[in-house]
């Protein structure tokens, strides 16, 4: 099971550019998003896209873009997703996906598309990206094709990239010298949903977010109890059980300060642990938010007091097949160590990673 920093980086990226465009432009917001007529006549979501064959490929030797697709609506990007649905509308509303030669999937990324003119009506179209960086300039010509221009060769790389990947690298993973000044043929919109499909397949085993799954009025419980068998076999690990949760006082908190329209943010949860040193239990609480597709957790000291700030200690739960659910404990943010203490520091070290919960019975989480 995999906890993709990178992933996290992107979608925080992208709601940040969201704030940042509107607070540059003043027009960036939820009811503009399909009022580019000349992309979208119909104000439905719109398509344009070019597959090069092998002759233009051998006769553009510097172009690595194979495939190219603009998409212009809503969200395409096939990813199962944690963060509140009262977020939707701040999303972005143009998507570029290239696919350079050799690759198996696409890149993508996605920025907010806006007439630069001050009453934003009239003028080029500049699709922004955060930072004030270009995502790319877009115009339709008079047989409705999309002349995408300024495509930056670094558009998927952090803006210090070259300097910290080396020049070697830098210029391997940027696109090449001749990917700019693209002509995209228009296209059914579901050309473009299953191209974007490519990037990360959903898979069906996995069911819905844990933000569906998971109810704020309702509580939870999952867990796992390790046997002899297991920890033999696993000496490392510490965790003996382990029970995930939500009951009356999660519940509580949520519906006197929680807003269901942001669920799951501001989410608590309870985590109990016993370890093969002690046998107590231990309970922590941590305050969730929805990110991409998991679910960020902050310890929390709400329900006791520490030496410490443990406000940096974080889990992060994702949901798995078969109605499970998974944890990530990648920074020693659990009880099974003191979180002030030492042996809490960095990266979690004995082999209390990922843990893959089952549901349980409520009764299996009482304190």
């Amino acid at each position: 099971m995999t906890f993709r920093a990178e992933e996290r980086k992107t979608i925080a990226r992208a709601g940040f550019g969201v704030v940042l465009l509107g607070l540059l432009s003043g027009t960036a917001v939820a009811g503009d998003t399909l009022k580019l007529r000349e992309l979208s006549p119909n104000g439905a979501d719109a398509c344009f896209g070019r597959v090069y064959d092998a002759a233009h490929l051998k006769a553009h030797p510097k172009q690595k873009v194979a495939r190219i697709f603009f998409y212009y609506g809503h969200d395409p990007v096939s990813r199962p997703n944690e963060e509140p649905t009262a977020n939707a509308d701040t999303s972005y509303n143009g998507f570029l996906s290239t696919t350079v030669r050799g690759a198996k999937a696409p890149e993508w990324a996605g920025g907010w598309c806006n007439h630069e003119s001050e009453d934003g009506t009239s003028g080029p179209i500049r699709c922004g990206m955060d930072c004030d960086r270009t995502l790319a300039s877009l115009k339709v010509d008079d047989k409705g094709r999309l002349l995408l221009s300024d495509l930056s060769s670094d558009i998927y790389l952090d803006p210090d990239s070259e300097e910290q990947l080396g020049k070697a690298e830098y210029n391997r993973q940027a696109l090449g010298s001749e990917d700019d000044n693209f002509r995209l043929d228009p296209m059914p919109a579901a050309t473009c949903k299953a191209e974007f499909a490519r990037i990360d397949p959903i898979d069906p085993a996995l069911g819905d977010p844990l933000r569906v799954r998971l109810k704020p009025d309702q509580p939870f419980c999952y867990g796992r109890d390790y046997d002899t068998a297991h920890m033999s076999s696993h000496p490392n690990q510490l965790t003996q059980s382990i029970r995930v949760f939500r009951g009356p006082v999660e519940l509580a908190s949520f519906a006197s300060s929680g807003d269901a329209a942001n669920w799951p943010d501001g989410a608590d949860i309870a985590i109990s642990v016993t370890t093969r040193k002690n046998e107590t239990k231990v309970t922590q609480t941590y305050s969730c938010q929805g990110e991409a597709d998991q679910w960020r957790c902050a310890a929390s000291s709400k329900m006791s007091d520490f030496a410490c700030d443990i406000a940096q200690k974080e889990i992060y739960l994702k949901r798995g097949a078969n109605g499970m659910m998974m944890l990530a404990n990648p920074n020693s943010s659990l009880a099974i160590v003191d979180l002030c203490s030492k042996a809490a520091d960095g990266r979690t070290k004995s082999d209390d990673k990922v843990y893959r919960l089952e549901p349980m019975p409520q009764s299996a989480c009482a304190p």
